[in-house]
């Protein structure tokens, strides 16, 4: 794996139809030119865009590869609508699957990265029923796809920490194990006890020197006061820049002043949000966080699992489906919609990148007029590049 790689014909975004295309010389896995009729470096691969939209690759902020079932015949929909019920279904069901958990996410991290995602962040359940079993597939998977994609996992305590005696202990060992980051669910909501809840989860984080992403689908004022204790623990821990709200549904499910309010301390504590478009909830106000300078990253959540019988780890897909909920038309906001999907998700986890000379070589080519007409009509990808080598081409992962 070089890194070094030349991409002829391209047009990168913002663009359009009149404006010339370009090459773009990647080397040691960094853009390291961008210009017209590039010279290819003795040796260098050289691969053709086909008048193509350049973008960032994708980043999948939020998913969710141990419970996956893409590729394997489709089951019926068996959970009641509840939190509890969806938790206690997926239980019933994970361990009658066709494949491994490690099979499942492999698969489906493969067809991620040939949707042209390079970047993800997947949660993996730990609780006393599977013990580390859902962490120790999703990481094979990342190891398995080690050139093509980097991979953050997230410990999640899928189950609650303090229902379960020894989910802490499990969350400990999961990190220990190599998990990136330590997970929560709804403090209140679920667990019944945001203090203890979050002793856990930040005491873990401080103890280990990693990063906190939380799903918080608690709504209204309850999901609000645990936004305001999240941020009272990164005050205190010095965990700027370093813990993700996923969902976030409060945001969404209070007045505008609240609301206001909210998005400022998010946005002082540097605390991250991730969405993944539910079509059952309101969307989270995604221009006013972007104002205010929140990260913010758009995932797949599940695909094909126990919980719901969407996703087709297609982040372009979901792009589309991001700017739908919200009932974007304008093209600026559907760029918008890309922006989040691409350089939103990278910031979320920390590894930025984007379309300038001596960025990250993580960049797709799409076949489209403009950017918009790539979201609207989501073709196979052209090509898929991961630190400067091609990792897939016309939905495809290479070799």
């Amino acid at each position: 794996m070089t890194g070094d790689l030349l991409i002829r014909s391209v047009r990168p975004w913002p663009n359009s139809l009149d404006v010339p295309t370009v090459d773009v010389l990647c080397s040691n896995g960094l853009v390291a030119s961008i210009g017209t009729a590039l010279a290819a470096p003795p040796g260098v691969p050289v691969v053709d865009g086909g008048n193509g939209v350049l973008l960032p690759s994708f980043t999948d902020a939020h998913a969710h590869l141990d419970s996956t079932r893409l590729g394997l015949p489709f089951r019926p929909h068996t959970a009641g609508p509840s939190l509890h019920e969806l938790i206690e279904n997926d239980r019933r069901n994970w361990r009658t699957a066709e494949q491994t958990v490690a099979q499942r996410a492999t698969h489906t991290l493969g067809r991620t990265i040939a949707a042209g995602t390079t970047q993800v962040r997947s949660h993996a359940q730990v609780d006393v029923d599977s013990g580390l079993e859902k962490l120790e597939g999703v990481l094979a998977a990342r190891e398995a796809h080690a050139d093509r994609a980097s991979v953050e996992v997230v410990a999640f305590p899928q189950c609650g920490i303090l229902r379960e005696k020894g989910t802490a202990d499990l969350l400990e060992a999961a990190l220990r194990a190599g998990a990136d980051l330590v997970g929560g669910l709804d403090p209140a909501g679920y667990d019944r006890d945001p203090v203890r809840h979050l002793d856990v989860v930040f005491g873990l984080a401080e103890k280990h020197q990693r990063g906190v992403d939380i799903h918080l689908h608690d709504a209204g004022s309850l999901g609000a006061f645990q936004v305001e204790l999240i941020c009272e623990r990164v005050a205190a821990l010095d965990m700027r820049g370093k813990v993700t709200i996923s969902h976030a549904f409060a945001l969404s499910t209070v007045d505008a002043d609240r609301q206001r309010e909210l998005i400022e301390l998010l946005a002082e504590h540097d605390v991250a949000v991730t969405t993944v478009a539910p079509g059952t909830r309101d969307p989270l106000p995604l221009r006013e966080l972007r104002w205010a300078g929140v990260r913010l990253g758009l995932g797949q959540d599940g695909m094909r699992d126990y919980w719901s019988p969407y996703g087709n780890a297609d982040m372009l897909d979901r792009t589309w489906q991001l700017a739908y909920r919200n009932g974007f038309r304008q093209d600026a906001l559907i760029e918008m919609c890309v922006d989040i999907a691409t350089r939103g998700g990278a910031s979320v986890i920390g590894h930025p990148h984007g379309l300038t000379e001596g960025s990250p070589a993580n960049l797709l080519v799409v076949p489209g007029d403009t950017v918009t007409a790539a979201v609207m009509d989501r073709a196979p990808r052209t090509l898929v590049v991961h630190k400067g080598r091609a990792v897939a081409a016309h939905g495809n992962l290479t070799p």
